[in-house]
């Protein structure tokens, strides 16, 4: 019988392969080592492969459509309803197979390798920042034991404690170069996030699609770099509200017996590229009333609600404003009035 449907369950050195016939009955139930599944897929006629969107999906999905595969890759969330009994990398298989034939499932879009690239990018750069920010952290707490105590702001870590420990008379005399190596530590960690920024920032400059997002106030080079290679394919989203629901910035809704009930935050998705939107949003704020000029449309959600929840309506509507420029390939205009609906 053809195989025109493959569930592929991903791993290391092991994978798990389920297929089934047009009828839906199963034809293939196998393991494969690592070695042996491109052999496997080289030799299997071109049909649909589902596979979860989980680490090295993007890879693989890219070495089976040079075979002439359509790929869909799954988010795991969507693919967990369908596994029946207990969990294995067979039920997994199947489970994926069952997911990836339904008509309204969502898939994850292919990443390109350039996109990858920049997203790891973005990936070590953050992680330099979370050990810089964990070395400043150490350094005020151990000479808060001492009772010295920095000024708050990352930038006086390096600035400022060099001077109060000079100036400290009950700090030991051996707890001085402790602290310097510390800082010299933070220091290096600093050059890293910076060269990471700088790369960044050369690889935005030659992108056309991110220059065009770069001009959307409250998205600088980092954010809109960051989420043209994490949305990939704009038009995979319905609509924007799919890309601001798909960020998390959108309310969780508990609602039933027809009536609407909208909590906070969903903060579902992306913690990193919401995050970006956030504090985007949140220096939009700050320049506008700074300069006293905010848009109407801000102006007047500022009048009724708190900064915080200002700065989340404006990362949502800049999401939308996302969407918009990369589906429909326009540049990005301040004074654009949406057109009515028409009846």
């Amino acid at each position: 019988m053809k195989v025109t449907t493959i569930g592929l369950d991903l791993a290391k050195n092991v994978f798990q392969v389920h297929g089934v016939d047009e009828r839906g009955h199963a034809v293939v139930r196998k393991q494969l080592r690592r070695e042996q599944l491109m052999a496997f897929f080289a030799a299997v006629p071109p049909c649909l492969v589902g596979m979860e969107a989980c680490g090295g999906a993007h890879h693989w999905a890219r070495r089976l459509q040079e075979y002439g595969h359509r790929v869909r890759l799954i988010s795991p969330q969507y693919v967990k309803p369908y596994v029946k009994t207990n969990k294995n990398d067979a039920v997994d298989a199947e489970a994926i197979c069952e997911a990836v034939g339904r008509p309204n499932m969502r898939f994850v879009p292919i990443k390109t390798l350039e996109q990858q690239l920049v997203l790891s990018i973005h990936r070590v750069r953050q992680g330099f920042v979370k050990a810089r920010t964990a070395q400043a952290n150490q350094i005020r707490g151990l000479l808060a034991e001492f009772g010295l105590v920095a000024p708050r702001g990352i930038s006086n870590v390096v600035g400022k404690i060099p001077v109060l420990v000079e100036a400290a008379t009950a700090l030991p005399a051996a707890m001085r170069p402790i602290v310097d190596r510390l800082l010299e530590h933070m220091k290096a960690l600093d050059r890293q996030v910076k060269e990471m920024e700088a790369q960044i920032k050369a690889w935005h400059e030659g992108s056309d699609l991110s220059r065009k997002l770069a001009a959307v106030p409250g998205i600088g080079p980092l954010t809109a770099s960051a989420l043209v290679a994490s949305i990939a394919d704009a038009r995979s989203f319905k609509n924007g509200r799919q890309v601001a629901a798909w960020l998390g910035l959108v309310p969780k809704q508990d609602s039933s017996g027809g009536k609407p009930k909208l909590l906070g935050m969903s903060k579902r998705g992306d913690t990193y590229l919401r995050t970006l939107l956030i504090h985007g949003a949140r220096s939009t704020i700050v320049a506008a009333q700074r300069w006293k000029k905010p848009s109407p449309w801000l102006q007047g959600l500022l009048s009724r609600r708190h900064p915080n929840i200002a700065a989340v309506a404006l990362a949502n509507k800049n999401a939308r404003t996302v969407w918009a420029l990369l589906a429909h390939e326009r540049e990005f205009r301040p004074d654009y009035v949406p057109r009515p609906p028409t009846a």
